[in-house]
Parts: structure tokens; C-alpha cells; sequence
């Protein structure tokens, strides 16, 4: 009877609000309906579906204090350059309030190869610091007493290697590997469907997380072994629902790893963390933290685990990197903030708060101290904390909670009907889902069917210059490889060679040992991270992942078709000059596995007339020149999100030259701070696009140059 009257009293609203819409109408662009009620909630059981906190299915948090008894841990993520620089900043933040460590590597600490290798070339210590031996773990956490503080590692492929040496520089500091406390990352899954960060295939890289599990659950016991991470798969693209329903599918797959094994779900699960994006869309990253906690509940509950704490998911989160603009980058403090607070009401237990520079370049200190401040603001000032779950009981973000449940458990049953997530990847369908999202969205934004202020709306006439965090990569790297040489020159190359030899046969048989376990002999016994690396590598080889590109998704979705038309039309002039379509070579140089970005480039530019080739991940300027030139393009697009711009983009306009091919125009986009351009353009580059770039704009801008060209040729000759 309840609910007849509602619906009447619904009926009404209505009526006055399509009336009201008659004198001032509603905002185009709003999916939701205008307001939500009870009868949004079919079903919906207080205590099967809300309950309370800390207690099954840990819909309002998984402790029955929460914030009344503690705060999250606020970890600031930091590493850079060098072992000494990185150092400084992590006493910093210790002194500052920060509760945890969150360890930054570059790229190629996290490939696996040392600083002195030449795929390590141009991105030593750029974007995070570089980790080459024992010796630089040492100086790491110089004069921090690791069985004190809690450190988070944000590494995947190398995780094991990285662990033995923290293992190690603690078992030397006296800390016992019992008392250690941290995170590592060493979600590989995700790497494949996502950030692209691997080293070995599917199958060796499981076997290193199990044996993780073994070794950590008998020796490290305090040790979260793995974080298994959504934050990567929603900054590729991914929705909440997409980015739950993987992450989980992902979490579903390594517990599935632990029990072949032979470890019991309660042995290691209560020690699987997980890690969620936190973008700007408020109530649903609240709902999204909510809805994961229940449905991992469940699943837990469906492999037999018996201890709450296994079925109680645990989360670090992130504030979103993607949605930073470059363009009037103070607006990046509110976004992080409001990011921060979605992430506090929906019940993460650590924090990382990004700067505002940082779609441009590493934090100054400036900036980190404000990333910093919003978490305590939010600690201290609002109140925010001092109610349990005070979203829980909104009929909205019950809704919310539930829509993203129900899509969830949908994207979970399609990986599970291919045989898991690991199979999954090797079809490439989850890959693909994420890179429709993304072009999806792109298409939003360059159309202007989604606002970003600063960027697509309200942009300045003139932006002011900003000071960012600059890194000499050839001083860090030479001052790499003179540690590297000094290693090799006192210890016992005979212990290092014997470590390494027990590394590749326990790669090739389980039963010659824990790869772990061998990996912290190693570490003690002074072997480097590319060394211990390629003793595996040994046995497993290195990862090739295949591409798969989309069409239309970018052009279905674009709102309002005027450049995209415009754009075609250029096309189609060059080919009435050229006598075929502009052709155009999208290369991934050095060891940035970030792939969004040529991805939805690929789909756009094939969609407003191009052909495109897309280039595979981690080549070199001679693999990137030589692939254009086999394919006779006219351009080639290098994509950038590593700071190694300045030392790959020269190269491959060399390598170009050598082989004739001065004709083919070299651009580039990414994550380029500005004061780098004129560099760029002095040592090649015809073109140059920053983050927030539109696409279509982009295009016709390069286009005009290659019609402008052929139109000069055609008057020539």
C-alpha cells in the first residue's frame, strides 16, 4: 500500500517536473533519472544487503570502527632519480604525517633491466628511482627503520626480485622478516589487459606470484603479497563496473593459483590487497568501492573460506592520474580532493593523493605537500570521518551500489565462460573492452558531450608557466652504471654466478626450489635486478603480446560531426594528390607499456579517413624507424607518457635519416611539459600534443601538412 502511494506521489513529481522543464528544460547529457526512491530498491533487505560494518558482506567497510578507531594511511607516492634524492623525500614525508611509503620505480627497474643497459637508455630514474642492487635498496631506506614503517611497492614483473632485496636491506638493518610490513603490487593479469609493464608470459609470472604466496605466508607473514589492481584498468578506460568486474576476475584467478599450489584459501587470502582508481564521478566510485567489497565477499565465500578477514577486501586507492589537465593545472587540487573524499566515504583503508603537475612531470615538493594536505584536510578539518558508511541508506547510492553489482557479476561470468582471466587475455577480449571505453570517452571529451573546465570549456585565453620537477637522465644513469661497475668489482662472482644458476633451474621445476627464497640469496650475495631478471628469463622468455585494434567506436560516439567530416575531406584530398590514403605509423618507444593513448588514436584517425599501423610496445628507434619505413608511412606519431621524449624522439629521426627517409614527418604527444618543446622541434619534430589534446584538431592539423606538401610537390613537378 506503502508503495502505491509512492508511486502516486512519483507520478505527480513527475508531471511538475516535465512541466518545469517546459520554462527552464533539463540539462542535456544526464542519463540518471531526476531523483531516486524506494522503488529504485526492489527487494532491498537491510540486513542481507546493507548490515553494518564490519560484518558480512562488509558493504559499509570492513572494520566495525573505521575511521572512529583510525584513519587510513596516507602513503604519497615518491621516487625519483636517484637512491640518495629519493631518500630525502621519503624522510620528508615521514617528518610531514605520512603514515606509509609508497615506492616509485622507473621504467626499467620495472622491466627488469639494469640502468646500464641499452633498453634502459633516455628513462633511468625518470619517472620514479632506479633500483639496480642491494647497494641502492640500502641507501633507499637509509636511516628508516623498516620494522617501523609500512611500505607499498608498485612493482608487478619484478616483484620478487625487488621483495628479496627490501628482505634483505631489512634482515641488515637487524628487522626481522616477520615484523615487515607493506604492499607489493605484483598484479601481472591486469599488466596484460591494461598498463602493458611485463616481463615474462602468463604462466612463469603466476608461478612467481604463488611462490610469493608460499614464501611470504611462512616468513613475511605481515606482508600483503599482493595488490591486485583496478587502478591501472580504469586510467587505461575502463567504467567502474568494467574496472570491478576485471579486478576481481584478476583476484579470482590468483586465488585459483594459490590452491593449485597447494596453499588453503585462508592461508593467503586475507593477505590480497586491492588498489582502485578514484575518478571524478562521486557517487559511483563511492558505489564502486561498496559493490566490490559484497561481491568479493561472496566469492570468497564460494571457495570455501571459513576466516573473515579472507572474505573482507581490503583496499589502497588512488586519486585518478587521467583526469589531471595540463591546461589550468590548480583546477587538478579541487579534483583531487573531491576524488580524495569519494574514496574516504567509500571506505579505502590507504590513500595516495596526487599532485597537480603531474600530468606533466614528477611533483615538486611544493606539490606534494598539497596532495598531502588534502588528506589531512579531509582527516581534520570536514568531519567527514566521524560517521560509519554516511552514504549507506541513499536511495541513489544504493542504487548505485547495486547497478554496479549486477554489471559487475556480468563481466566476471563472461571472462569465467572463457576459462578464467588468463585465458581471457589470450583472446584479447578484455583489452579490447577497456580500449572501446576509451574511445568511447575521448569522443565525449573532443566533442564537448563531457566538460572538462580548463580544457574543453572555460579554457584561458593564455596559461601561466608552471615549475615542474626536471630529472637529468644521463648524470642519474652514468652515476648508475659507476655503482653498477664498483658491485661487480668486489663481490664474489663465483656466490653470484652459483645464486643465478639455482634461479634458472627452480624457473625450469617447481620442485628445485622457491624462486623467492633464491632471489633474496642473490640479493644478499650483491646480484643485480637485470641479472636475477634474466635468469628466469632464461627459461620463460620474454612476453610479445598481439595487437588488436577497433574501428568506429570513436566516430559512433562523437557528438556533432563537423571536424570529423572536415577531417575526411583532407584525406581525401591527399589521396587525389597521392594516389593512396595518408598513411601513418603510431609508435610505443622505450618502456612505457602505457598504451591508451595510441590505442584511441588508432580508432580516431582510422575513423576520420587514415591508415594506420600500430607499432607493438618497447621498441627501440631503430625497431620504431625501420617498421615506418617497411611501411612506407608518411608520418610517424611517437607516443610519450615516460619523460623519455628527449632522447627517443632525436633518435628515431636519425634513424630515419640513415635510411633515407628524411620524407617521413616525425610528431609527437604525451606527457611533454612545455618547456621541452623547442628542443623537440630543434631536433626533428614537425608537430607536437600535449595532454588534453583534441583529436580531431590534431588531425587536420597534420592533414594540412602532408596536403600542403603534396600540393607544393604537384606545382614542382
Amino acid at each position: 500500500m506503502a508503495n502505491d502511494n509512492l508511486k502516486a506521489k512519483l507520478a505527480e513529481y513527475d508531471a511538475a517536473y516535465a512541466k518545469n522543464c517546459e520554462k527552464v528544460p533539463a540539462r542535456q547529457n544526464l542519463p540518471e533519472q531526476p531523483v531516486y526512491t524506494p522503488l529504485d530498491l526492489e527487494g532491498f533487505d537491510y540486513e542481507r544487503d546493507l548490515g553494518f560494518p564490519g560484518f558480512y558482506p562488509y558493504t559499509r567497510g570492513v572494520q566495525p570502527t573505521m575511521y572512529r578507531g583510525r584513519f587510513w594511511t596516507m602513503r604519497m607516492y615518491a621516487g625519483f632519480a636517484t637512491a640518495e634524492e629519493s631518500n630525502k623525500r621519503y624522510r620528508y614525508l615521514i617528518e610531514s604525517g605520512a603514515t606509509g611509503l609508497s615506492c616509485a620505480f622507473d621504467l626499467p627497474t620495472q622491466i627488469g633491466y639494469d640502468s646500464d643497459d641499452v633498453m634502459a637508455e633516455g628513462e633511468v630514474g625518470k619517472v620514479g628511482v632506479a633500483i639496480d642492487s642491494l647497494k641502492d635498496m640500502e641507501i633507499l631506506f637509509d636511516g628508516i627503520d623498516l620494522g617501523k614503517v609500512s611500505t607499498s611497492m608498485t612493482i608487478n614483473a619484478p616483484a620478487s626480485v625487488l621483495l628479496a632485496m627490501y628482505i634483505a636491506v631489512a634482515e641488515k638493518q637487524g628487522v626481522p622478516s616477520t615484523e615487515l610490513m607493506g604492499t607489493i603490487q605484483n598484479d601481472i593479469l591486469k599488466e596484460y589487459a591494461a598498463r602493458g609493464t611485463y616481463i615474462f608470459p602468463p604462466k612463469p609470472s603466476m608461478r612467481l606470484i604463488t611462490n610469493i604466496f608460499e614464501y611470504c605466508s611462512q616468513n613475511v607473514p605481515k606482508w600483503n603479497t599482493i595488490s591486485i589492481s583496478g587502478y591501472h584498468i580504469q586510467e587505461c578506460g575502463a567504467t567502474c563496473d568494467l574496472e570491478i568486474g576485471y579486478t576481481l576476475a584478476d583476484g579470482m584467478e590468483y586465488i585459483r593459483c594459490g590452491e593449485k599450489a597447494g596453499l588453503p584459501v585462508d592461508a593467503f587470502a586475507k593477505r590480497l590487497s586491492f588498489f582502485w582508481d578514484q575518478g571524478k564521478n562521486y557517487f559511483m566510485e563511492i558505489a564502486k568501492m561498496r559493490a566490490a567489497r559484497v561481491l568479493w565477499a561472496k566469492i570468497l565465500k564460494q571457495f570455501g573460506a571459513k576466516n573473515p578477514k579472507s572474505m573482507a577486501l581490503r583496499t589502497h586507492s588512488q586519486t585518478s592520474g587521467w583526469s589531471l589537465t595540463e591546461q589550468d593545472p590548480f583546477n587538478n587540487i579541487a579534483r583531487t580532493c573531491m576524488e580524495a573524499m569519494s574514496a574516504a566515504l567509500g571506505h579505502t583503508q590507504s590513500l595516495h593523493t596526487n599532485a597537480l603537475d603531474e600530468a606533466i612531470a614528477l611533483p615538486t615538493d611544493f606539490s606534494a605537500r598539497l596532495a598531502r594536505n588534502t588528506q589531512l584536510y579531509i582527516q581534520d578539518e570536514t568531519k567527514a570521518c566521524k560517521i560509519i558508511d554516511p552514504w549507506g541508506g541513499s536511495y541513489y547510492v544504493e542504487y548505485l551500489t547495486n547497478e554496479i553489482i549486477r554489471r559487475a557479476w556480468a563481466h566476471i561470468q563472461e571472462v569465467e565462460a572463457l576459462g578464467g582471466m588468463a585465458k581471457a587475455i589470450s583472446t584479447g577480449l578484455p583489452k579490447m573492452r577497456i580500449e572501446e571505453c576509451a574511445a568511447r570517452r575521448q569522443a565525449d571529451i573532443d566533442s564537448g558531450k563531457e566538460t572538462i573546465v580548463g580544457l574543453n570549456k572555460y579554457r584561458l585565453a593564455k596559461e601561466d608557466p608552471l615549475n615542474v620537477l626536471s630529472i637529468d637522465n644521463t648524470a642519474v644513469r652514468n652515476a648508475q652504471i659507476k655503482r653498477l661497475e664498483k658491485l661487480r668489482s668486489i663481490r664474489d662472482p663465483e656466490a653470484v654466478a652459483r645464486d643465478l644458476e639455482a634461479i634458472t633451474k627452480a624457473a625450469e621445476s617447481r620442485e628445485n626450489g622457491n624462486l623467492l627464497e633464491l632471489a633474496v640469496q642473490a640479493a644478499h650475495d650483491r646480484a643485480s635486478l637485470g641479472e636475477i631478471s634474466d635468469a628466469v628469463e632464461k627459461v620463460s622468455g620474454r612476453f610479445n603480446a598481439t595487437i588488436h585494434t577497433i574501428s568506429g567506436v570513436y566516430s559512433s560516439e562523437f557528438d556533432g560531426s563537423a571536424k570529423l567530416e572536415e577531417a575526411k575531406k583532407l584525406a581525401d584530398r591527399f589521396e587525389a594528390l597521392e594516389g593512396r590514403r595518408p598513411r601513418i605509423f603510431l609508435a610505443k618507444m622505450g618502456q612505457d607499456g602505457h598504451d591508451r593513448g595510441q590505442k584511441v588514436l588508432a580508432t580516431s584517425f582510422a575513423d576520420m579517413g587514415w591508415d594506420v599501423d600500430v607499432g607493438p610496445l618497447f621498441q627501440t628507434p631503430e625497431e620504431a624507424a625501420q617498421d615506418a619505413v617497411d611501411n612506407d608511412v608518411h608520418m610517424v606519431g611517437f607516443s610519450s607518457l615516460a619523460a623519455g621524449h628527449k632522447t627517443l624522439l632525436p633518435a628515431i629521426v636519425e634513424e630515419l635519416k640513415k635510411r633515407g627517409r628524411e620524407d617521413i614527418l616525425v610528431c609527437s604527444g604525451g606527457v611533454i611539459p612545455a618547456q621541452d618543446y623547442q628542443y623537440l622541434y630543434d631536433h626533428g619534430a614537425q608537430a607536437i600534443f600535449g595532454p588534453g589534446t583534441n583529436i580531431p584538431e590534431c588531425c587536420i592539423k597534420l592533414l594540412h601538412m602532408l596536403v600542403d606538401r603534396a600540393e607544393a610537390e604537384a606545382k614542382e613537378g
